[in-house]
């Protein structure tokens, strides 16, 4: 009857005003609704007069920069990609400026492609490493061989706090800030590597953990790509010639897609385990009060424990880490305030954690946001 009476106040005229407001606004709600890009880095090793391993007189630095190009040419194709390059051309870029552009895009993932070198001309197949402690010297004499990149720069002392590529006790210091990102990290190479299997046929060198200071200074997923021994003869022509170069953008191309739609899967799974429905019981107590009610900022979950200091989570103080099942979870601020948990998380958006989302308590309980909401209400 109130829709009715409110109807008749308004002439024809003034109601095909507000239909067309109505979906102007409706328009623009779904137009910030829509899904943003998935952003990412391709990051061709070496270059300039940096040329990378030399394996049978073939430049490690050219045929990073194919495969990057290649892989990024396939992944234009899709419009909710946006493809980003450290480098288009042969020149020189410091490991930590290949880092900042990737956070200043805000990308998703990050893919830094190289090839390998070993004294031993038999060593085959390609391989991919995630930011971590060296499980034994092999992965260290990888990881000094690419951080030795450092040594090309003037202030590499200044760029980089000191750290030196020939000192294993260096590489701990590497390992703090890609935590947050381990888990990611491993997934994306896992799906790399199992590409370079099932789409060539290639060795499986499976997923490694080593110190690569390309990786360190990045806020999101990375992944350092190993595409081959330049110094196995048979490999090293492989690598250097069109049909290897493209075969292996196609192989690593269709991994970035594969690991797109199973973490948009993985976010929504996420969103509905974080959210789900309390027990009937949990709602008639929480009807029953709200004195207890607080909200936190979940910044990220790991399986491994992080220390909960500022210099892990990039400045912000008072982070709380809590073991959940299988995973210890991050939290930043505490408030029964909505609006005021509403404005740390902005402050988590602003220190680089995108991603970050506001839950709720009843006491030691986690709840659904909705039911605490309303029970505030």
């Amino acid at each position: 009857m109130l829709l009715k009476s409110i109807l008749k106040r308004f002439s024809k005229a003034n109601l095909l005003t507000i239909l067309c407001f109505g979906l102007i606004l409706n328009s623009l709600y779904g137009q910030s609704l829509a899904k943003k890009n998935f952003v990412v880095v391709l990051d061709a090793g070496h270059g300039g007069h940096d040329s990378g391993n030399r394996g049978n007189g073939y430049y490690e630095k050219n045929i990073s920069l194919k495969i990057a190009l290649g892989i990024g040419k396939i992944l234009d194709k899709h419009d909710d990609i946006k493809v980003i390059y450290t480098r288009k051309s042969d020149k020189f870029v410091k490991l930590v400026d290949r880092a900042k552009i990737a956070n200043k895009a805000d990308a998703d993932l990050f893919i830094s492609i190289h090839c390998d070198a070993f004294t031993s001309s038999r060593a085959f197949g390609a391989g991919t490493f995630v930011l971590g402690l060296h499980a034994n010297q092999r992965n260290f004499e990888i990881a000094k061989r690419e951080n030795s990149v450092i040594f090309y720069e003037e202030d590499y002392e200044k760029n980089y706090d000191g750290f030196d590529p020939n000192n294993p006790e260096s590489v701990i210091s590497l390992t703090l800030m890609q935590e947050t990102y381990s888990n990611q990290s491993i997934e994306a190479a896992a799906t790399i590597q199992k590409s370079f299997v099932a789409n060539l046929g290639r060795k499986d060198r499976t997923v490694k953990q080593a110190g690569f200071v390309v990786l360190k200074y990045t806020y999101m997923p990375s992944v350092l790509v190993e595409t081959g021994f330049l110094t196995n003869k048979k490999e090293g022509s492989y690598l250097n010639s069109q049909k290897g170069q493209n075969e292996m953008s196609k192989a690593i191309a269709k991994a970035i897609l594969n690991y797109q739609k199973e973490l948009q899967k993985g976010v929504v799974g996420q969103q509905v385990f974080e959210e789900k429905v309390v027990s009937q019981e949990t709602s008639n107590r929480i009807a029953k009060g709200n004195n207890d009610i607080f909200f936190k900022v979940q910044l990220a979950a790991s399986k491994k424990p992080i220390e909960a200091k500022s210099y892990n989570f990039k400045g912000l103080k008072n982070v709380i880490r809590q073991k959940e099942g299988a995973y210890y979870k991050y939290y930043f601020g505490s408030s029964k305030s909505y609006k005021s948990i509403q404005k740390e998380q902005r402050k988590a958006k602003r220190a680089g954690f995108k991603s970050a989302f506001i839950v709720s308590f009843k006491g030691n309980q986690k709840i659904k946001l909705s039911e605490a909401l309303d029970a505030l209400n």
